[in-house]
């Protein structure tokens, strides 16, 4: 078997809009297209051996041991490769249970699709389930137990922590968006200028100071005992040689820590000799170079979250440890401890399993105990210096019942250090009375304090304390999110894209889009290139001035990656035609329509799904939304858009020469169309049909009648403002239309247009393309040869899979089935195509140049204006 490619979806896409982390692989059975699983000896066996927990796979079959019985039965290769992705991501600790096996319309290929919870681990298991695969059906042996460790860590390094992971589902509960700003811990939460961000437990409004204060737990300490709060005795010292002086005025048991230490790193407890000292403070050095020397406080280890200054959680935490039963030695009872379901690798589950590090075995040297050595019945060893449960700890949670003393000292603590969330460490015998009752004392106060004791204590009440962060953050329901109108379709998005986004400047938002030749933020191109997938939506949302998102989302990037949002305001589809058909598994119009559906699909509940009543694949769409519908239409007698109007719905129409927006029965005329530049005195008429879902969408938004009629009067077709649709360039004898045009709906819809403007030679200059079907190239020259003269064929830049004889004979097959004595030329290079119909242009020919590469081509039409300007251009004629 092969695989073909790997791609993995990180939002809404094809295979399903609530569904975001998909692998998508492409795999080609090759010759196992003939071998199912029934024909080959010993796999069903084979496969129930490694994988004896798959019986719980119910697959097509709807009940436990299904899967089991389509295998023995027997299926294709591609179905159970899905099964053991998703089987050893579960087996790694990533419960995951969704998955698709379709055809990708060759024989032998298919589309694996299955969830995945960390991106690497999935590519991985993509990989991994093939190996498996192969190595059952050949009955080779295989090293299962690799692969699942190897995941196990993958997670541990991409994922989420806890804390971090808490906050931001908590977030995407109450429907804030988030996207991840890095590989480790910084996430923004919400869109462009309504963003907020975290990095662990520090968010965009934690002071500066006070975390620097945390961090210095000699500053800290001085604070505190200013504003009398307990703290232990102590001293800070730099080197060896101010160790014994500081351990006779602290006194013995003392502890020794960091000065700007964290998560326990570097700490020594209840030490009682000089000698464990000394080798408590190089411990401590490694982590800072300044160490503290502190009264050892006898009494159990307390941790108060305080967030928002007010407290939260408290929980109880006791360091890893062993109870001896009298019979088992300490490796064992390790051992036991490390058997409980609840604990696991990392992070995966509650609690983390306990290792033996250089730390573990001092202490226990320490004791005189070895891990041979037997513990009495019910003595308890304790293995680690510090409470803290990435260690191997256990917390309970003891909120309801700390003094309320206790309560106000710990929220005012949080005032004093100035951290709007913080994790206060306390020692005391009774968190029930008051600390300066107990003789108890606050030992640190911690920046970026971790949630998991508090979320999922060992024992208590586990608290949502990632609840008040988002309160904090994003108060009174505020979701952070910003104005978002997605564009599809087959032709025309870039059109709409640009129109809306000018609309929304001139109402004076801070606009933020992405079209098929740049992303803009307000009227700066910040990147070039067909900027249409989801990493260039991030760019805009991520821009903390952008007030105002238009994002136009094509076919490719839905394919490779999903989109770049959860959920969109208003979702446009402008139409569906035939093109890029053949390509990445899509080969017929409803399976792209499907495509393009997946915009409508993501619009919120309360916002609208603009559809073209006037294309049937478009209008369906309607069925699959979970949103309001608005449509439009070139005919305002279109049968739908008379339905929606008896419902009260909202359309736009051109009626009687005007762009129209109707709200059940009411009509508003915004502007007579050959009043709009855009369309040319009304001769562009598929300009018309962009300008209608823009009026409809400016509409739903609230824009006034005036707002569209300035907006509309102010946007000229030009390099400018529509760079490579529809751009005319008047020479003293001959005219330049600079279009976009690409598919055979594209061409049409010029041809229309070309048919209205007076020339006496029309020359086009048109191109095949590598990635579209034969049929789609021949009738490109088809209809070439309808609108055109002469036609002038070139190449694209990029042949994208064929040869340029190939490409060439399509078109020139094309033109010569619609007229096989059209005056024909081939010219490759698109600037030598160009300056030829340039130099033999006679006065008053119309050159018409399909471009795909704009930048360049209105970089050459200019400087042909300029050379005339000054009086160089010279003909060959």
């Amino acid at each position: 078997m092969k695989i073909r490619e790997i791609n993995a979806m990180r939002g809404p896409n094809y295979w399903s809009v609530r569904r975001h982390k998909l692998i998508v692989m492409v795999l080609d059975l090759e010759e196992m297209e003939a071998r199912p699983s029934n024909k080959i000896d010993g796999f069903f066996d084979r496969l129930k051996a490694m994988f004896p927990s798959m019986y719980g796979h119910r697959c097509s079959v709807g009940t436990p041991g299904g899967f089991f019985e389509r295998v023995e039965e027997g299926t294709w290769m591609g179905h159970i490769v899905e099964h053991i992705a998703l089987e050893i991501q579960t087996l790694a600790g990533m419960d995951v249970g969704f998955g698709r096996t379709r055809g990708y319309g060759e024989p032998g290929v298919y589309n694996v699709v299955f969830a995945y919870m960390e991106e690497k681990v999935g590519r991985y298991a993509a990989k991994a389930a093939v190996e498996i695969c192969e190595a059952l059906i050949k009955g080779e042996d295989y090293d299962l137990k690799y692969d699942i460790q190897k995941m196990r860590e993958l997670r541990e390094a991409e994922r989420l922590g806890p804390s971090t992971g808490s906050i931001v589902e908590e977030a995407a509960s109450r429907g804030i968006p988030w996207i991840s700003l890095n590989k480790y811990s910084l996430c923004q939460l919400g869109y462009g200028a309504n963003q907020k961000r975290i990095q662990a437990t520090v968010t965009s409004e934690t002071s500066s100071i006070g975390v620097e204060l945390a961090c210095d737990k000699e500053d800290t300490k001085y604070l505190l005992e200013q504003a009398q709060v307990e703290v232990p005795r102590g001293d800070i010292i730099r080197k060896e040689s101010s160790l014994e002086e500081a351990c006779r005025y602290v006194g013995f048991p003392l502890v020794v820590k960091p000065v700007g230490g964290n998560h326990g790193r570097g700490i020594t407890v209840n030490i009682n000799s000089l000698e464990d000292a000394i080798v408590a403070f190089h411990a401590a050095k490694e982590v800072s170079p300044a160490v503290i020397i502190e009264k050892y406080i006898v009494g159990f280890d307390y941790r108060l979250l305080v967030i928002n200054h007010i407290l939260v959680a408290a929980a109880r935490r006791t360091p890893a440890h062993v109870i001896g039963d009298g019979k088992s030695n300490l490796q064992q009872l390790i051992d036991k401890v490390n058997s409980d379901p609840r604990r696991g690798y990392g992070h995966e589950n509650v609690l983390t399993q306990i290792t033996i590090n250089e730390l573990t075995s001092n202490i226990i040297k320490s004791k005189g105990y070895t891990l041979g050595s037997i513990l009495d019945k019910g003595e308890m060893l304790i293995l680690k210096d510090t409470a803290n449960l990435s260690t191997g700890g256990t917390a309970e949670d003891v909120t309801d019942i700390v003094h309320p003393a206790n309560v106000a000292m710990a929220e005012r603590i949080s005032k004093i250090i100035d951290l709007d969330i913080c994790g206060i460490d306390i020692m005391t015998t009774d968190i029930t009375q008051p600390l300066s009752e107990t003789g108890g004392a606050v030992l640190e106060v911690n920046a970026a304090p971790g949630f998991r004791m508090h979320l999922a204590p060992t024992s208590g009440l586990p608290r949502n304390v990632a609840a008040p962060v988002i309160d904090k953050l994003f108060p009174k329901g505020n979701s952070g999110r910003i104005p978002i109108i997605a564009i599809t379709g087959t032709n025309g998005k870039t059109t709409t894209t640009r129109l809306i986004a000018h609309m929304a400047k001139m109402k004076g938002f801070h606009v933020g889009y992405t079209t098929s030749d740049g992303v803009y933020i307000q009227n700066r191109l910040l990147m070039t290139g067909d900027c249409t997938g989801p990493a260039s939506t991030e760019f805009v949302l991520k821009d903390p001035t952008v007030n105002f998102a238009v994002l136009e989302c094509a076919r490719g990037g839905l394919l490779r990656a999903g989109l770049g949002f959860t959920n969109c305001d208003i979702g446009i589809v402008t139409n569906v035609a035939a093109d890029h058909l053949g390509l990445k598994g899509i080969h017929s119009m409803e399976q792209l329509a499907k495509v393009k559906g997946v915009i409508p699909e993501t619009v919120l509940p309360n916002g609208y799904a603009i559809l073209n009543a006037d294309d049937d694949l478009v209008y369906d769409m309607r069925r699959t939304v979970a949103c309001k519908v608005a449509l439009f239409s070139m005919d305002e007698n279109n049968p739908r858009i008379k339905a929606l109007q008896r419902l009260g719905g909202i359309s736009a129409v051109y009626e009687n020469g005007f762009v129209t927006v109707c709200r059940g029965e009411w009509k508003m005329r915004i502007m007579k169309a050959e009043d709009i530049p855009l369309t040319y005195g009304g001769k562009a008429v598929f300009m018309i049909q962009n300008v209608l879902p823009a009026v409809l969408a400016a509409n739903i938004q609230g824009f006034s009648i005036e707002d569209m009629k300035a907006a509309l009067e102010t946007f000229i077709p030009s390099p400018s403002q529509t760079p490579g649709r529809l751009n005319i360039f008047k020479f003293n004898n001959f005219t330049i239309l600079l279009d976009y045009a690409h598919n055979p709906a594209g061409m049409r819809a010029l041809q229309k247009f070309t048919d209205t403007l007076e020339a006496t030679v029309k020359v086009g200059i048109i191109a095949g393309i590598g990635d579209r079907r034969l049929e789609d190239n021949n009738e490109m020259g088809s209809i070439a040869a309808e609108m055109f003269d002469e036609v002038i064929i070139r190449q694209d830049r990029h042949l994208r899979g064929k040869t340029e004889e190939e490409l060439i004979k399509m078109l020139h097959d094309g033109i010569k089935m619609q007229d096989p004595n059209k005056k024909t030329k081939i010219i490759p290079s698109e600037k030598e195509a160009i300056t030829f119909a340039v130099k033999n242009a006679i006065p008053g020919s119309l050159i018409v140049l399909c471009s795909d590469v704009i930048p360049d081509a209105l970089n050459l039409v200019k400087k042909f204006k300029e050379q005339e300007a000054a009086g160089a251009l010279v003909f060959d004629h």
